[in-house]
């Protein structure tokens, strides 16, 4: 038996983990086992500041339930999920639009909508409208592509928020038409805080970030033979848009709403936009984020 100590102990955690039968979840597990220890060693933690740490992430997974995911609030505010976006786009044999978070505030089953419908319940907010065309990176236009949209309300809430998901709202599910184009109204989304009631904004407050997310809409677009674009567009004059506190800002993604004569919906500012579907590598999947009630319901 070999007496251990802080580097010795690291090499005995690997040889016990020898013996994994699944060569991907070593490969992850040695490294995480790997970097933690470097990292403790790194910053000499202390017994107090281990429980803490402890203490944290218990909080964080106390605040998780089906329609808030802490976990993926706390990956975002780390620039985490930033991290994992921009490896999996890495990996794509084709790049098409540029990609953003999902988010926390995701969920599946929105309604279908027609093309031009309102996605907003009750709007008290002058209405714009969104359109554009899909294609592929050729240019050629993609029809029936599915666009799920969803954003927070003109006073910066989610309907996970305002109604505790009990309603969808600022929501919707667009099919393109046989040309790849697409239409619908909204209002403009307000910039706003993540949420700051729980352990992840207790640590963003703690390290004097302001927590804010500009204003924005997010799109996941899904077609047959191509690959899922998770992205979301950003409103340039919001104040925040250079310091958005999860990283989920491109240049390519900001855009304004204006007066603008080819909108399929005349006397309403819009936003005009492109999407780019690329072709989908075979068996490829995945995406960064989920729907929290489907994380919760896996949890049990």
């Amino acid at each position: 038996m070999q007496d251990l100590d802080e580097f010795t102990v690291t090499d005995a955690a690997l040889a016990q983990m020898e013996a994994t039968a699944s060569p991907r979840l070593k490969q992850i597990m040695d490294a995480a086992v790997r970097h933690l220890h470097a990292f403790a060693r790194d910053v000499d933690l202390t017994p107090e500041e281990w429980l803490q740490g402890i203490q944290f992430l218990t909080a964080v997974g106390q605040a998780c339930t089906p329609i808030r995911q802490e976990f993926i609030l706390l990956s975002d505010v780390l620039g985490l999920s930033a991290v994992v976006n921009a490896l999996h786009d890495r990996k794509a044999r084709e790049l098409g639009s540029q990609s953003s978070l999902l988010g926390p505030f995701y969920r599946e089953g929105a309604p279908a909508l027609p093309l031009g419908a309102q996605i907003v319940h009750n709007p008290t907010a002058p209405e714009i409208v969104l359109y554009g065309t899909v294609t592929d990176n050729a240019g050629t236009p993609v029809p029936n592509a599915l666009i799920q949209v969803w954003q927070t309300s003109e006073r910066g809430l989610y309907d996970l928020q305002e109604g505790h998901g009990d309603v969808m709202d600022m929501r919707g599910n667009f099919r393109t038409g046989a040309d790849g184009k697409f239409h619908f109204r909204t209002v403009r989304p307000l910039g706003y805080s993540i949420p700051m009631d729980g352990p992840v904004g207790a640590l963003v407050h703690r390290q004097n970030r302001h927590g804010m997310r500009p204003s924005h809409i997010h799109c996941l677009i899904s077609a047959n033979g191509y690959r899922e674009l998770v992205t979301a567009l950003y409103f340039a004059d919001d104040p925040n848009i250079g310091s958005d506190t999860v990283f989920g800002v491109s240049q390519s993604l900001v855009v304004q709403a204006a007066d603008d004569p080819a909108s399929p919906l005349p006397g309403l500012q819009a936003v005009r936009y492109d999407f780019r579907l690329a072709h989908a590598a075979p068996g490829e999947t995945g995406r960064v984020g989920a729907d929290p009630s489907k994380l919760a319901k896996a949890a049990e």
